[in-house]
């Protein structure tokens, strides 16, 4: 039965605007009701350009999740080619049976406030030459901050009305890099409403009495048990490998010496998965929740806790409606970092031994990434995913739990089309550090290499004969030394569970073959590395000797859009990296990058040498015609956008 909110507006969450290119448009959208679409192009001072999508067609893709639940993933292809650097309004229409009529209404209402000052309808532009984007990652709900989404759509909405002097460029796309929700890490109020949602919604039970050695049935059995909030390790499988899978899935973001965050709400079903997305692009579904609401049966330590995480949750809530604005309006491109399915996610080889070979655990795993497909992923590149995936993806909504969604499971972690470039100019080139590893030989417990020399060889050939490229990392190639060196400690302690101990330079194999991409001679001139993970952020410039002049990379990470380092240890680990690791420092020969120049950069209001950033924001970058950055710039959520002053003094050769 369909609640009273949807009875004029179907649209669950978005429209949000992905892939764009002149002659094609991705959208994605959840309804509450199976919907067909049309979408009409209007560029300013041009003619409208209207395309009516026919069903079960490859421009249009209605996959039902639940009675309530259908998301339409739309890639219309164009009669012709849409202009550049103008503004192109849109408007999507749903055509829904109602009283034995097709009748068509548009996918936003006024009320929706998704329109910016003086538009009266949604919009978009195309660049012929990128020169401004956004970029960001790690945005979690129930940290105590300001959102870098707020933030993003705060600044389009000075760009339209020019309310400042010294406006960018109306960004060519937002670029999420890694984190965009944390299924590993969820609040109690967030995990409570989640669950309020799939009722109201009627998604379907999934089946768990098949996994071997758990003693839970099926997901309303979980949802009711006495440990399914802050307690979820309790409910692993009892087998004799149970207390290692207990520690690679719930005591991996345990890390004492950066963070105190805690995995005990976990994600477990594909249901929880799929509502996380709704909750935290669009403001919607909140209107369907009692947030006041508090679970049975916590304890008192744990009912003060979800108090708390209320409170912090009411705020992020109270900026959704400027998110879905600002997804709406800018091409968004994304790809998976660890939280998006679980941390550590494929660290190294033990990891993913104690984690795939129990049903369990690896349900767990498959269902975030199904969830990752139909959210994140599809609409990077539509076309990587073809009918019969998505075909069998629908199968597997409809019955969770049957041996047809453990099939497409197994069928998911094969995938290896994760990766993608948009034909920008330049062009945006996205890494998958996640799937195709490169694993240690030596020891299980050694960090995997981030790509495996098969990846890497397919990334060179995508960098072939290129001038200048945006080529997005999740995990910065050139990380701050102190941090990595740490890493590199409690690795070979065998503990590298207990730090992030994931970076390019931690696998030998790894690190020689992505330096050898830089300084092969048919890569491109100028490299801009877009980078996050890390919850503080820093821009390096790196200049590679070669016989004819090495090409220029900056490596510019910004993250978190809503989470931090611990201000006080990251003050003490800046501090010491610049006097442990100064240019003459002979540290730097037990971290060498070979033939590498390194020039932090330092941000604007910090101490001369420090090179780190903290606070919640997004990062924007603007490029000149080349490619080649001129100005970057943090734009702090809720303060003042913070620059990077390049430090020629704290250089040097390796």
């Amino acid at each position: 039965m369909q609640h009273k909110i949807f009875d004029t507006n179907p649209v669950i969450a978005g429209p949000i605007l992905r892939r764009v290119e002149r002659s094609r448009v991705a959208f994605w959208l959840a309804l509450n009701a199976p919907a067909r679409a049309r979408v009409t192009f209007t560029p300013q001072g041009g003619k409208p350009i209207k395309v009516t999508l026919k069903e079960d067609s490859s421009d249009l893709h209605l996959l039902q999740a639940g009675e309530n639940l259908y998301y339409l993933m739309i890639d219309v292809a164009l009669p012709e080619n849409l202009p550049t650097n103008c503004w192109i309004d849109y408007k999507i229409e749903l055509g829904m049976h109602k009283e034995g009529r097709l009748r068509w209404q548009n996918a936003v209402k006024k009320s929706d406030n998704l329109y910016y000052q003086d538009h009266n309808s949604l919009g978009f532009k195309i660049a012929s030459n990128v020169s401004s984007l956004l970029h960001g990652s790690c945005r979690k709900p129930h940290h105590d901050s300001e959102d870098g989404l707020v933030e993003a759509d705060k600044l389009l909405s000075r760009i339209i009305t020019a309310q400042d002097d010294d406006l960018p460029d109306w960004p060519a796309m937002l670029v999420l890099t890694g984190d965009q929700i944390y299924g590993d890490d969820v609040a109690g109020p967030m995990l409570h409403a989640i669950h309020q949602v799939i009722a109201e919604l009627g998604l379907h039970n999934e089946e768990m009495s098949n996994l071997e050695g758990n003693a839970i049935k099926d997901s309303a059995g979980l949802y009711k048990h006495p440990d399914c909030y802050y307690n979820r390790e309790n409910l692993l499988p009892k087998t004799d490998t149970s207390r290692e899978l207990m520690d690679m899935v719930f005591e991996g973001v345990k890390k004492p010496v950066f963070t105190t965050d805690t995995a005990h709400n976990h994600l477990m079903t594909l249901a929880e998965s799929l509502v996380m997305y709704l909750m935290v692009w669009s403001p919607r579904l909140w209107d369907l929740v009692d947030l006041e609401a508090i679970p049975t049966g916590l304890s008192t330590e744990d009912a003060a806790l979800y108090r708390d995480e209320q409170q912090i949750l009411a705020h992020f809530i109270s900026g959704l409606e400027n998110v879905r604005r600002l997804l709406a309006h800018l091409p968004v491109a994304m790809i998976f970092d660890d939280h998006d399915v679980t941390d550590d996610w494929n660290l190294n080889r033990q990891w993913e031994e104690a984690v795939y070979s129990n049903p369990f655990s690896k349900r767990m795993i498959g269902n975030a990434l199904c969830a990752y497909l139909i959210n994140q992923g599809w609409g990077n590149n539509p076309s990587a995913f073809d009918d019969s995936l998505l075909d069998h993806l629908e199968q597997a909504l409809k019955q969770p739990g049957s041996v047809s969604h453990d099939q497409f499971i197994d069928k998911i972690l094969g995938f290896e089309d994760w990766e993608y470039t948009w034909q920008t100019s330049p062009p945006l080139i996205v890494i998958d550090s996640r799937t195709r590893r490169w694993r240690s030989e030596s020891s299980p417990v050694k960090p995997s290499g981030l790509l495996d020399w098969e990846a890497i060889t397919d990334l060179q050939q995508r960098l072939k004969d290129q001038d200048s490229v945006l080529l997005v990392s999740p995990a910065p190639i050139f990380g701050v030394k102190l941090i990595e060196t740490i890493q590199r400690i409690f690795t070979w302690l065998g503990k590298p569970l207990m730090v992030d101990a994931e970076n390019w330079m931690a696998h030998p194999g790894t690190a020689n073959s992505i330096l050898n991409v830089f300084m092969h001679r048919n890569t491109p001139q100028n490299f801009v590395i877009l980078s996050g993970d890390v919850h503080y952020s820093f821009v390096y410039d790196v200049e590679l000797r070669r016989r004819n002049g090495g090409p220029d990379i900056w490596q510019i990470t910004s993250s978190g859009l809503r989470n931090e380092f611990p201000k006080k240890l990251l003050h003490i680990l800046d501090v010491l990296n610049k006097w442990l690791f100064a240019p003459r420092s002979p540290l730097n020969w037990f971290t060498k990058r070979r033939h590498l120049r390194i020039i932090p950069r330092k941000p604007e209001s910090r101490a001369h040498g420090q090179r780190t950033l903290n606070g919640s924001g997004i990062g924007l970058v603007e490029l000149d015609e080349a490619g080649r950055p001129w100005r970057i710039r943090q734009l702090i959520a809720g303060a003042d956008a913070k620059g990077f002053e390049r430090m020629e003094d704290h250089s040097r050769w390796e």
